[in-house]
Formats: structure tokens, C-alpha cells, sequence
């Protein structure tokens, strides 16, 4: 346990009185209770919660006010490991962490932003929520968290995500008065979420804080910027600082076309600060929330919603060339027979490669679901998912990722995993020494889902598992 700064003790004293910082500083001291987010696209809360506990007895307790939440009772140390958490049927998740994105409430319909996306919590929960359909944009800033959100979007089989690399104040310039809700979870001091990184101790202070609060107000701004009139936006942070907080709303209320929302939190949270010191704030700050640590048993948070009354003037032009990238649909002419060919042998109906766009990049596909609408596709790292690889031969070589989309619709060239033996040796992508009637390509399943895909060659079945993936520490038991 690393000790609590001299200066977070007098900070705290300062915000919350002698008595709640002492309070705060046990909470911290305190294993964290951990939770996870179902992800209600691949599974649901009974099937789930039954194959955590039988196969490693990991003990869950229902969340009444959040439905797709669950508190891990025992076995913690086993909720990284298992199957079902490589394969996106849920997500380790702080149980503050998941209420931003309830409260902006996107709807498949909604052209959406999140705006600092990584590792990708908050973006995979708001692709949910939209049924995994629609417009969803995900921006990072830094290249190497980029990669990290694509894993993660990846896990969850999103189909409806682009995900984007700039800094907000640039893409204020591309997408002006542009999305109907917008996430900011701003980067900040992470006071709110000391009992889990505690090396935050380490480097917080004041002149970090008003630093921070800087940043947050640029982002909010360009945020603002890029959100369509009557469009609406949530501001979250897991710090407690008023600074990054109520300071930061204030600033923007008198400037802009915004108003804040009423909200109702669905754990319990308090009314924004007033004031803090010499600092008063903005009257209706009042209806934002405040959540309190050792009162959830989880992260500190502040939610903030707002709604843009009028539209704002475009800040100016950001241009980017048009690239190549562009979407087909499946009746393409380079792209029917390719489908056809798939379909043919993996048992899916032609229609259903009708319900996603594609995008071809010299041999390799993606695909998106066919409701994601944006301008300039070039903008964007990558939309939707890996589709597949034309080989030498001119067919599509299909992707794991594609194989565990289309899982509900494969119905031919099944490779089924008989023992946990051939599961581990499938997952650290090896050769499962087994005889087979099938040959060339085929999907591999894993009880009743699909983990990807294989080559049937005269050894057995060779493991396309992601090598991304094949790092993870998985418990076979």
C-alpha cells in the first residue's frame, strides 16, 4: 500500500472535513470490490452468472438498479482468466464507471461520440446500449491506447464503432454541429479511483490539477463544438476535484448555447458543489452529480449532462483528403462472388451478408453494420471489424473476429473443442493432433460459441487465434 500524500490528506480535509477524508483514507486501504458489465449482445445474466460459478466458482450478486451488472462475491483472481471474459461476454468494470454512459443513453439512431475512448469501458457499454447498431465514433488521442480500444472493441464484437486518433480540438474542425450525443470522460488527477491505483499518490497535486482542468475545459469546448443543436452531452471524470469538476461546467455555461440537465443516478450520488473555497460556481451546477466513493463501495465519480440549445459557429477548417476507403455493399461486383463462396461453405445464408457494408483495402476486408453513416471514412483508424483476407487463390481466408460475428449463422465446417486439453492448445495457437472429416478452413466451437477460426492440415487442426489474444492468462479448469 503506498501512503497517502501530505497534500491529497490537507486536500481532502479541505473538501470533505477531517472526518469524511479519514473515512475516505480507510476506504482506499481496502481490497476494491470488483464488478463486471454483461454484454447483453453475446450472452445473458443467468447463462452467465451459472458457468462462472460452477466452472470457477467465481460467486456473483445481482445489481437491482443496473441490470447488466454484476459484484464479484469470491473469485476475483479468476475473472481475467476465464473463457468467457477473452471472448467479450463481459467486461471488467468499476460500478461508477458504468453510469456515464446510462445517462447520455444513446440510441441506435444517434450519430455518437466518445470523445477519450481508451481502453474502451465506457465506448463498448455505449455500442450496447445502441444494440450494436448505427454510428458510433471512438477517439484516442494516444496511438498506443488506440490499439488497446481496438483490442477491446474487437473482444466485444462491435460492429457499429469507427475509431478515430486526433486530438478533440481537431475534430472539432471535421465534424461541426455534427453528433446527437457526445461521452467526454476527460482525462484527470484520479482521485475518485486511488483505492485501485494507488500510484496516483505518487504524482498528484495542485499544479497537475489546474493543468488537468485546463485540458478538460478544451475538450468540453470542442465537445460542445461537434454537438448538433438539441444534441446532448454527458462530462464525467473519476476525480473529486471541484477544479476539474464544477469549475470546469461553470466556465462554459455563460459562453455557450448549454444548459445542464436534471439526472437521476441509479446509485447514490449527491448534488454538485456550489462552491469550494473562494470558488462559487454557476447556480444550476447543483444538477450535476457527485459520487462519493466509500458510500458505493466503488470509484468516485462526477456526471455532468448537458443539452446544446442553439448551434455554435464552425471553428474553422481541418481538412483531410479523401482516401480511398469507401464502403461497398455485398452486391459489389468485387465482393459478391468472394461472399458467395463463404456463405457456401460455412452454411450462412447469402442474406445475411446483406445486413453489413464493406470496406476493401487492397486483400484485406472489414466490415460494419449497414446503419454506420459518417463522412470521409479516411478519417477513421478502422471501422467496424476484420471481415477477412483474399489469399493467393482469390478466396476470403475468414477472420476470427468475423467467425465469432457471424456465430448464430454458421451451420457447416465445425471443429468442435472436446477437452480443455485441446482448448489450451487452441487458445496459445497450436496444432490440436486430432483426425478429422473436414478440410481447408473451418470455424472452431468451444460448448456453444465460436472462438474463431483453424486449418484442418495433415497434422489435425491448426489455431488462427488472434496472436493478440493468445497472451492472456486463461484458466482451464
Amino acid at each position: 500500500m503506498i501512503p497517502v500524500s501530505e497534500n491529497i490528506k490537507s486536500y481532502l480535509n479541505s473538501l470533505y472535513g477531517e472526518n469524511a477524508a479519514s473515512g475516505f483514507i480507510d476506504f482506499i486501504k481496502r481490497r476494491p470490490t470488483q464488478y463486471i458489465r454483461i454484454n447483453t449482445l453475446k450472452t445473458d445474466k443467468p447463462i452467465l452468472r451459472k458457468r462462472l460459478q460452477e466452472d470457477f466458482s467465481i460467486i456473483t450478486e445481482e445489481i437491482e438498479s443496473i441490470p447488466n451488472a454484476l459484484k464479484i462475491i469470491s473469485g476475483n483472481e479468476l475473472t481475467g482468466k476465464t473463457i468467457e471474459h477473452i471472448t467479450g461476454r463481459y467486461y471488467i468494470q468499476g460500478l461508477s464507471s458504468m453510469i456515464p454512459p446510462l445517462i447520455l443513453s444513446p440510441g441506435e439512431n444517434d450519430k455518437t461520440l466518445d470523445l477519450c475512448a481508451a481502453p474502451g469501458s465506457k465506448t463498448t457499454e455505449i455500442s450496447e446500449l445502441m444494440k450494436n447498431r448505427g454510428t458510433l465514433a471512438a477517439n484516442e488521442v494516444a496511438m498506443d491506447r488506440v490499439k488497446m480500444l481496438i483490442y477491446n472493441i474487437d473482444r466485444m464484437n462491435l460492429m457499429n464503432t469507427g475509431t478515430l486518433h486526433y486530438k478533440g480540438e481537431y475534430l472539432s474542425k471535421l465534424f461541426p454541429n455534427y453528433f446527437d450525443k457526445i461521452l467526454v470522460d476527460a482525462p484527470c488527477s484520479g482521485l475518485g479511483i486511488m483505492q485501485k491505483k494507488e500510484e496516483v499518490s505518487n504524482w498528484w497535486s495542485l499544479d497537475r490539477v489546474e493543468r488537468l482542468g485546463d485540458l478538460q475545459t478544451r475538450l468540453l469546448v470542442a465537445a460542445i463544438k461537434m454537438l448538433k443543436a438539441g444534441g446532448e452531452l454527458v462530462y464525467s471524470t473519476c476525480t473529486l476535484t471541484p477544479e476539474e469538476n464544477e469549475f470546469v461546467i461553470s466556465k462554459i455555461l455563460d459562453k455557450y448555447p448549454v444548459e445542464i440537465q436534471d439526472i437521476e443516478l441509479p446509485i447514490q450520488s449527491h448534488e454538485a458543489l456550489l462552491q469550494f473555497g473562494n470558488m462559487k460556481f454557476h447556480p444550476s451546477i447543483s444538477k450535476a452529480r457527485r459520487i462519493v466513493p466509500w458510500e458505493v463501495d466503488s470509484d468516485g465519480f462526477f456526471i455532468a449532462k448537458i443539452k446544446k440549445t442553439g448551434e455554435t459557429n464552425s471553428p474553422g477548417s481541418f481538412n483531410i483528403a479523401e482516401g480511398e476507403k469507401k464502403f461497398i455493399n455485398s452486391n459489389h461486383k468485387d465482393l459478391k462472388k468472394l461472399l458467395s463462396d463463404t456463405a457456401e461453405r460455412f452454411g450462412i445464408d447469402d442474406e445475411i451478408f446483406s445486413q453489413y457494408k464493406y470496406i476493401k483495402n487492397r486483400n484485406d476486408i472489414f466490415f460494419a453494420d449497414k446503419q454506420w453513416e459518417m463522412d470521409n471514412l479516411s478519417v477513421f483508424e478502422r471501422i467496424g471489424t476484420n471481415f477477412g483476407v483474399m489469399d493467393k487463390s482469390g478466396s476470403i481466408t475468414l477472420n476470427t473476429q468475423a467467425a465469432q460475428v457471424l456465430q448464430n449463422f454458421i451451420t457447416k465446417n465445425i471443429f468442435y473443442i472436446e477437452t480443455h486439453d485441446e482448448l489450451k492448445k487452441y487458445l496459445e495457437g497450436g496444432i490440436i493432433k486430432r483426425t478429422s472429416s473436414l478440410s481447408g478452413q473451418c470455424v472452431v466451437k468451444y460448448r456453444d460459441f465460436i472462438l474463431g477460426t483453424g486449418i484442418i492440415t495433415n497434422d489435425g487442426l491448426k489455431s488462427r487465434f488472434p496472436r493478440a489474444k493468445r497472451t492472456q492468462n486463461i484458466s482451464y479448469l
